[in-house]
């Protein structure tokens, strides 16, 4: 199943379940109606305890069903629960809200026996004065669980959305290099801006759309655009998690080094991506081509070719030519527009191989919801 974090309830914690579940009983209670006495008090202690059990189990059971089976989730959404919260901890706090479930229910129906058996009301009070003092045990028991899924759930809400049966190209580069100004420049519409957990740094997506597929462009700053010294465990899971969704990196290269890295240590990171992501298929753009003196010499005829398809409509696949700098790399202009209409036919055609379509198979996560 898909994961959508952002549409789960709030997790209620102890104090406000009990409240919540002793007053529907008292409610419950006070609408039982009964001339004997001894009928009545019988009814409305039952009504109290089982009634409260009920709450809380149900509670507890929508609460594990709402958060999503590991199980069944994709692996980039598994990579990043672990990477964010850890799935252990993730498993054992969901277990101990389906246990706590059905001891309440366990309680509630060895009191209502003790209830219904007696004649006397003080010992009808007294059951259910014990099943209440034991089904609030129970609540201090999973307090620390409730706490810990509310703060989880506000930490995996800003996990970004990415449809892990979509393309997904991964842009990474050193600091400054244009990567938030290329995903910028080739997403339609405003790009989406979320914020890891586990980083103070930001992860852009961005997207685009070639023939009703959507393309999934990734940037990601503070995980592959620093040197693996720098990087703690959490980071390191969550570029294993990269790697579960990447169909094709890109690497920027800033060749005129106004990004304020030097050339080589930019060499250096391209080496630690390759092996960091060593699954997907990595292609070297030079960005900034507009800072180079002389320009690029197919300048002009990258631009005017594509700018003929653009008012042509931008329909099809035309064999655009791709704008080179002087060692033979794909470079582009993200400020002036030059070579990006080039490179984004070059990723379909790259992703595009690199997924092969095989009619009897169906994708990961075919069966997520898309709700």
């Amino acid at each position: 199943m898909k994961v959508s974090w952002r549409t789960l309830g709030t997790v209620l914690l102890e104090d406000e379940i009990l409240d919540k579940a002793f007053s529907r009983a008292k409610k419950a209670a006070d609408r039982v109606d009964d001339p004997e006495r001894v009928f009545r008090v019988r009814k409305q202690m039952t009504r109290m305890v089982q009634t409260a059990a009920d709450i809380i189990a149900t509670e507890f059971q929508e609460l594990v069903s709402a958060w999503p089976s590991l199980d069944q989730s994709p692996l980039f959404d598994v990579a990043m629960i672990d990477a964010c919260v850890g799935c252990d901890e993730y498993r054992k706090n969901l277990a101990t809200l389906q246990w706590a479930s059905q001891q309440v229910q366990r309680i509630a129906s060895q009191n209502a026996k003790k209830i219904v058996r007696t004649g006397r009301t003080d010992l009808m009070h007294e059951a259910r004065r014990e099943a209440y003092g034991r089904i609030s045990s129970i609540m201090r028991q999973v307090g620390p669980s409730l706490v810990w899924l509310s703060e989880a759930r506000e930490t995996l809400k800003q996990l970004p959305k990415i449809d892990p049966v979509s393309p997904c190209i991964v842009v990474c580069g050193a600091p400054n290099v244009g990567k938030s100004a290329f995903i910028a420049a080739l997403s339609t519409g405003k790009m989406e801006v979320n914020h890891y957990p586990f980083t103070t740094k930001q992860i852009h997506v961005g997207h685009f759309v070639h023939r009703r597929l959507q393309y999934q462009m990734v940037d990601t700053p503070g995980l592959l655009d620093r040197p693996m010294e720098q990087r703690n465990h959490i980071e390191m899971q969550a570029i294993a998690a990269l790697e579960n969704i990447g169909s094709l990196v890109l690497f920027l290269v800033d060749e005129s080094e106004a990004c304020g890295t030097p050339y080589d240590e930019q060499m250096n990171l391209l080496e630690e991506v390759q092996q960091l992501l060593p699954e997907t298929e990595l292609m070297v753009v030079t960005s900034k081509a507009d800072l180079y003196d002389p320009l690029p010499s197919m300048w002009e005829e990258v631009a005017e070719q594509e700018e003929a398809w653009r008012q042509g409509g931008g329909e099809g696949e035309p064999n655009l030519p791709l704008l080179l700098d002087t060692r033979g790399r794909v470079c582009l202009s993200a400020t002036e527009n030059v070579g990006l209409d080039a490179m984004r036919l070059e990723i379909v055609r790259k992703v595009r191989s690199a997924r092969p379509n095989d009619p009897m198979q169906l994708p990961e996560g075919w069966y997520r919801s898309d709700d």
